[in-house]
């Protein structure tokens, strides 16, 4: 008669494992052989095998996990970070989806905003870009261009696209196809600290730049610890934080075909700020600063002016919650402007998950409830009309100076190339701010180089 143990029986759903499969074969002939030899089976070897059966189940158990994992479907999600808010509301999106779509597995890859590009980059020449990626739309041109990004208009159904605000859907538009969705929105303007100038016999925020000249000498005054005014010129936006000056002065960053950027109006735009080094009025080695570490000085309350974006707002409430501050225009020179910007979330076309990477977007990313949850806690503006309608933003008299600024918002051109020429302003700007160079000369190099670029168009 053949012996079965009966924890071996418990195996008999795992059958296509081999190892179990060979542990109840090894079983069976132990028992056999013991029957055969009208010898009953030993307490130790019955430990021995429960033994040995215990380790095969641990492992078939452990098999049968990853298959299980292995069949979810994989979606990888990569986002630029905007503060320590952004993980937690990515992975919440996440979350949800996943719960109504348990078969999809969503990684969520948070970069910040420094490397992002080259990182995908890397990853698209790799072979091994992710499937939806944040960007700034104004990279969407290269990768449109190099048939990286996939169009979005055969996905996007009329009530959808009916959720947006229609203007911040123009920059992602090339060519009349749609390609990704504004995730966030900003323009400019200027944040003042109201002690700072309380201290310096400052009644009202500067309308213009001799004023604004005039007010951080006065702050300036104040103390060896404290900066007039705060000037970017690390990383990713210095040329934009030159950008304002530029365009207040009348300046283009292209005209017709060619670099504007050592035009007259220029060259003002620049030499003013190095007299804002020269005169001791910025922080200490504006070239060592990015636009968090100009941030953190004004949240520190050591900075009279900061130009920057509605997410200091949120910031601000976070980590300097008795700062007492007011948002204002920036300050004109012969005409007004301010910097206008849109991040886009785009799907990439080598994705194999195309339509699930569309519904993580439709019904996560872009559903009314994780668009406050961003809006909300990042500080951007609203780019739904569902986020518009929020009393947080209807109600909100700081909100005013950013969207009265609206009508007045320039926009990096949407020109292939365009980080190429950013990069080479940025380091004509850095040569200015170290004294390696006068404006004129450092800009007209530049335009040089810029013009060369534009001609390989």
């Amino acid at each position: 008669m053949l012996k079965v143990d009966p924890v071996c029986l418990l195996l008999f759903g795992f059958r296509r494992s081999v190892s179990v499969q060979l542990y109840c074969r090894f079983s069976n002939t132990g028992a056999a052989n013991a029957e055969s030899q009208d010898q009953p089976q030993t307490p130790f070897q019955l430990a021995t095998m429960r033994k040995a059966l215990g380790i095969l189940l641990g492992t078939a158990t452990l098999a049968f996990a990853s298959i299980s994992a292995e069949a979810k479907t994989q979606l990888r999600v990569v986002v630029a970070y905007y503060s320590a808010a952004t993980q937690g509301i990515f992975e919440g999106m996440a979350k949800d989806f996943s719960a109504a779509h348990p078969d999809v597995d969503v990684k969520i890859e948070v970069v910040p905003w420094d490397n992002l590009e080259q990182r995908l980059t890397t990853d698209i020449a790799g072979g091994t870009p992710p499937d939806i990626a944040m960007i700034g739309t104004r990279w969407l041109v290269d990768f449109v261009k190099n048939d990286v990004a996939e169009p979005l208009d055969s996905y996007i159904a009329p009530e959808f696209k009916a959720r947006f605000l229609e203007n911040f859907l123009e920059p992602s538009t090339i060519s009349g196809k749609l390609y990704g969705l504004p995730v966030a929105a900003s323009a400019r303007a200027m944040y003042y600290n109201k002690d700072i100038f309380a201290k310096a016999g400052i009644n009202d925020p500067p309308e213009n730049w001799d004023t604004l000249m005039a007010d951080a000498k006065k702050i300036r005054a104040l103390g060896s610890d404290i900066y007039g005014f705060a000037l970017q010129g690390k990383e990713i936006e210095t040329d934009a934080y030159w950008y304002y000056s530029l365009w207040t002065h009348g300046g283009e960053l292209i005209e017709g075909t060619k670099s504007g950027i050592a035009n007259p109006a220029a060259v003002a735009a620049l030499a003013l700020y190095r007299s804002l080094i020269d005169e001791g009025l910025t922080e200490p080695n504006p070239t060592g600063c990015n636009r968090q570490d100009i941030e953190r000085l004004f949240k520190q309350g050591r900075i009279g002016v900061i130009l920057t974006g509605p997410w200091l707002r949120g910031q601000i409430k976070t980590d300097a919650p008795n700062l007492n501050y007011g948002i204002a225009p920036i300050p004109a020179g012969t005409t007004k402007a301010t910097y206008g910007v849109t991040d886009s979330m785009m799907l990439f076309r080598s994705s194999q998950q195309k339509k699930i990477a569309w519904l993580f977007l439709s019904e996560a990313a872009f559903s009314p409830k994780w668009r406050i949850e961003f809006t909300t806690k990042e500080g951007f503006l609203p780019v739904t009309k569902v986020e518009a309608d929020q009393p947080q933003f209807t109600n909100d008299p700081q909100l005013k100076a950013f969207t009265d600024m609206l009508p007045y918002a320039h926009f990096a051109p949407l020109i292939p190339n365009w980080e190429q020429i950013a990069d080479t302003t940025i380091r004509a700007l850095q040569k200015v701010y170290t004294d390696e160079a006068k404006p004129e000369p450092a800009l007209k190099e530049a335009a040089g180089s810029i013009d060369s670029i534009l001609e390989q168009q």
